[in-house]
């Protein structure tokens, strides 16, 4: 049976999912044409040769992260929820975003989420040097987070390494602390926590937003649509 047609996007699908199940180096064409049960020379009739393969995966890369879009009913809620998003985002491909990186694109495949938390900040009455500040402390905060995860969970596996480190004596005379040191980390819980409490101190003393604050201006070039400061 004969084979229907590849398009370009399958072809992009299917390069994605090897890179993130076994990293750049393991994306060839001729492994991706037997992936794809297709010749080579369709592959080049799609995408090009492999450096323009991987541009093309590092631009599909930097538009998946511009889909990131605040959820919340409140500044700072809506604040964390883009940092929850960038952070999900990060995780999930971190071979793509390593390419993107080699590429001289990072700081393209933050601009969404980081125009998306300017959005939100001048929602919440921050303007100039305040709302920069939001803006780079929680892209900062996300991206330091995901680094850290990721050489714990590189790190030889050691389970008592932590039991190890803390007792009374090495946690100031507090057995309680020592036990909550001791135990495992749950990142999930840790990061919410820390991005909550960071988003709250930027937002603390924030000036209530104007009218002006509160206008959405899409990037598609469609004009402005006015709401609530933090409608949905």
């Amino acid at each position: 049976m004969t084979r229907p047609a590849l398009s370009r996007e399958e072809v992009l699908e299917a390069a994605a999912a090897l890179v993130r199940a076994h990293g750049p180096d393991a994306l060839t064409m001729r492994g991706l044409a037997a992936a794809l049960g297709t010749a080579v020379t369709s592959i080049y009739w799609h995408v090009g040769n492999r450096e323009s393969l991987l541009d093309a995966l590092a631009a599909r890369t930097v538009a998946d992260l511009g889909a990131i879009r605040p959820r919340g009913n409140d500044p700072a809620e809506r604040i964390c929820s883009v940092a929850h998003a960038l952070r999900r985002a990060l995780r999930d491909r971190p071979h793509l975003v390593a390419m993107v990186h080699e590429r001289g694109l990072t700081e393209r495949m933050f601009l969404p989420a980081q125009r998306a938390l300017v959005r939100e900040a001048h929602a919440a009455g921050l303007r100039g040097e305040r709302a920069a500040e939001l803006v780079r402390a929680v892209a900062f905060q996300v991206v330091g987070y995901v680094l850290v995860e990721r050489n714990r969970e590189r790190a030889p596996a050691r389970p008592s390494a932590d039991e190890e480190l803390w007792d009374a004596e090495s946690a100031d005379a507090d057995p309680p602390l020592a036990r909550a040191l001791a135990a495992p980390v749950e990142p999930e819980r840790l990061f919410a926590a820390s991005v909550r409490a960071l988003v709250e101190g930027l937002l603390a003393g924030a000036p209530p937003p104007t009218e002006g604050d509160i206008t959405d201006k899409p990037d598609s070039g469609q004009g402005s649509v006015r709401r609530g400061p933090y409608s949905q």
